[in-house]
């Protein structure tokens, strides 16, 4: 591609010139800004078109991945707060990012995109990564790169429930799969059912047994603890209902991984409902080649560490906010 002059203002194609698409004009405005260092204001004068015009061209190319901005994942894994939560833990490692001015929410965005880029550096030829549900997955698996990691199979964790905005199970597991280029085991039943000799006849369906192998057989995971309140992904999802969740709460319950409730020591909670779920067991969530627990919030600290002292995190990335509490609810409950 040869830019014109920066001081021309080229809004018209040459003579005999095939004219110039929107598309073309999106490339343009990529490529002066990202690869030419010109500022918004240079590129408009260029192309003959207004600022406004150029903002929204460089939107539309991220929404396209026509260029992605990563981040050296090394620099968030060696700050001091993801060094202390290692020590502190007994972790494989960490990633810290700082917290965003802007609240939780920001923070979150910075979390997820981060884990994006350092996930797949994580990966290796005939890994087997389980991939569980809610919307930090989701968000996780839609900022990943597409890479194509070889002999990589992803697998989802717990069955179908519907869920708002996408971040259902299939669609978490789905969506990094298509990203990775990786083979994709989806679990084709329901998370909960009314029944539990269904769940048993069901579970013995030679297709579903197969699914549910591949489960049992990940050796690398990504998950997010939910909290054990009204605005708990399980609530929203109705796998409990918000006066179950606070009876559950006033028994002990902490967090949620994949559905399943954990108290304060990552035990779980002996619950009715968890003789008719089919997805991945608490048992079958500990003791991995990599659990990456993701998080950040508030609300966060208190669930990601009872994941944590129940073995079911090797990584873990989150903010600096959220790091401090987790330091912080350490030392008060030891």
């Amino acid at each position: 591609m040869r830019p014109a002059s920066s001081r021309s203002r080229t809004a018209e194609p040459r003579s005999g010139a095939r004219p110039r698409t929107q598309e073309d004009a999106i490339v343009e405005v990529t490529w002066c800004y990202y690869q030419d260092g010109m500022n918004q204001n240079e590129i408009a004068e260029r192309l003959g078109i207004s600022r406004a015009t150029v903002v929204n061209y460089l939107a539309e190319a991220r929404k396209r991945d026509y260029v992605r901005i990563s981040l050296d994942s090394d620099v968030f894994r060696n700050q001091e707060l993801a060094r202390r939560i290692v020590d502190r833990f007994g972790l494989r490692d960490a990633v810290v990012i700082p917290s965003s001015p802007d609240g939780p929410e920001r923070s979150l965005d910075r979390v997820t995109r981060v884990v994006a880029d350092w996930l797949p550096g994580l990966l290796e030829p005939g890994d087997r990564l389980g991939v569980a549900w809610g919307e930090t997955v989701y968000r996780v698996a839609e900022a990943a790169p597409r890479v194509d990691l070889q002999d990589l199979t992803v697998v989802q964790l717990v069955g179908s429930r519907p869920a708002a905005l996408g971040f259902a199970a299939e669609t978490c597991s789905a969506t990094l799969a298509r990203r990775y280029g990786a083979h994709c085991v989806n679990l084709h039943v329901p998370l909960v059912l009314s029944d539990r000799d269904l769940v048993e006849r069901l579970k013995q369906e030679p297709v579903i047994e197969a699914q549910l192998q591949a489960v049992a057989n990940c050796n690398k995971t990504i998950f997010a603890c939910g909290t054990c309140g009204e605005d708990s992904h399980v609530v929203h999802t109705g796998l409990l209902e918000k006066t179950d969740i606070d009876a559950c709460a006033a028994k002990g319950a902490i967090g949620v991984i994949c559905g399943r409730l954990i108290d304060q020591d990552g035990r779980g909670l002996d619950r009715d409902i968890e003789d008719r779920m089919i997805a991945v067991t608490l048992e079958q969530m500990r003791n991995k080649d990599m659990g990456l627990l993701v998080g950040s919030g508030p609300d966060r600290a208190a669930p990601m560490l009872a994941a944590i002292r129940g073995g079911y995190a090797t990584h873990v990335a989150t903010c600096s906010e959220t790091a401090a509490n987790l330091l912080k609810l350490s030392e008060d409950h030891a």
